[in-house]
């Protein structure tokens, strides 16, 4: 089957505008400098999980599933993006959460309570988490429930689908606005997006490099990780294209420049200050956790790294509650009084 012929629910709102950065371009002196807001893609406060998601719940509908669960750390944006789905759908939602239970709600967790869903901590590895979770679908199960399982970000060969298909989207609204980007940044986290986008791009002859930011260094995946991904996807859909892993280059930093900050979701002065410059040049939030460490990363790569006048978007992949947890909201403090 082509991806063109896979079933999809709408869950966003879609096509998602394409703007140009005119006041960070003025502010950077270069450009041009595009941003796709794919944090305004509607439900659940909007984000790139939403494309994912619109063909997985469609085939845990057809699977007569009536409840979706997921993983993540407690602040997942994934997580979030889940539990609207499901409720769209009138659908139970079950988070599997990596780390102790927070005393304090704050960010996504905060949305995900406001809409139902039931929540699990396990402070355990990958393994106690699926016997988490595998002992929680047995209970939901015993009380007649049937429980479609979501990995991590919804990183598979169907959820990929979702941005493999926003490149004939894109490649639409540059023609329209007369436009051309020989670069598209994106995040990269559990490589879903990532390698939808990659795929997409030679699938369709984009003619733009797909550029992965990493928002965690210490992460296990890895170019060889994502080149056999991309394979998969190719051989899932019959796409008809190759990828080695020296043909990716994930981005951590530059020299001494960190995109990927310290750790996973631990504040950084850096992606503050990529954050601010978006905030006072565009009027656009990015996130702490993720948004803001591959806003950093487009930035520095903008200026210093791709051939003047050669254009690149910024895709935008949402996360702004993220700006709202308790351990971002503390480090601001300091960083805030000082304007």
């Amino acid at each position: 089957m082509k991806p063109e012929e896979v079933k999809k629910i709408p869950l966003g709102l879609f096509p998602t505008p394409l703007q140009r950065m005119s006041n960070l371009e003025r502010e950077l002196g270069c450009g041009p400098l595009y941003i796709k807001r794919d944090d305004l893609s509607d439900l659940g406060l909007g984000g790139n999980k939403i494309r994912k998601l619109e063909y997985l719940v469609a085939d845990a509908i057809q699977q007569g599933c009536n409840t979706l669960l997921t993983y993540g750390g407690p602040q997942t944006n994934h997580g979030r993006l889940t539990v609207a789905a499901a409720v769209r759908n009138g659908m139970k939602s079950i988070l599997i959460l990596h780390g102790a239970k927070p005393d304090y709600l704050s960010g996504n967790l905060v949305l995900d309570k406001m809409m139902g869903a039931d929540l699990y901590f396990t402070e355990g590895d990958g393994e106690e988490q699926k016997a988490l979770a595998q002992k929680v679908m047995a209970e939901y199960g015993a009380r007649g429930d049937k429980v479609y399982e979501i990995p991590v970000g919804g990183s598979n060969v169907l959820g990929a689908l979702g941005y493999l298909m926003m490149i004939p989207e894109l490649m639409k609204q540059l023609d329209e606005m007369g436009a051309s980007a020989k670069y598209l940044v994106t995040g990269s986290g559990s490589l879903g997006t990532f390698c939808g986008l990659w795929a997409g791009a030679k699938y369709f002859r984009a003619g733009f490099e797909v550029v992965p930011i990493s928002v965690n260094p210490q992460t296990t995946f890895r170019e060889e990780q994502a080149a056999a991904f991309i394979r998969q996807i190719s051989d899932a859909y019959s796409l008809g294209i190759t990828c080695d892993p020296g043909e990716l280059k994930l981005q951590f930093g530059r020299g001494d420049v960190s995109y990927a900050g310290v750790a996973y979701n631990v504040p950084d002065a850096q992606t503050q200050e990529a954050m601010h410059l978006l905030a006072r040049t565009e009027a656009i939030f990015v996130d702490p956790c993720y948004t803001g460490k591959s806003f950093h990363g487009f930035v520095d790569l903008a200026q210093n790294v791709f051939p003047k006048g050669s254009g690149a978007i910024y895709l935008h992949t949402g996360g702004i509650p993220a700006i709202w947890t308790k351990e971002h909201l503390d480090a601001a403090q300091p960083v805030l009084a000082a304007y």
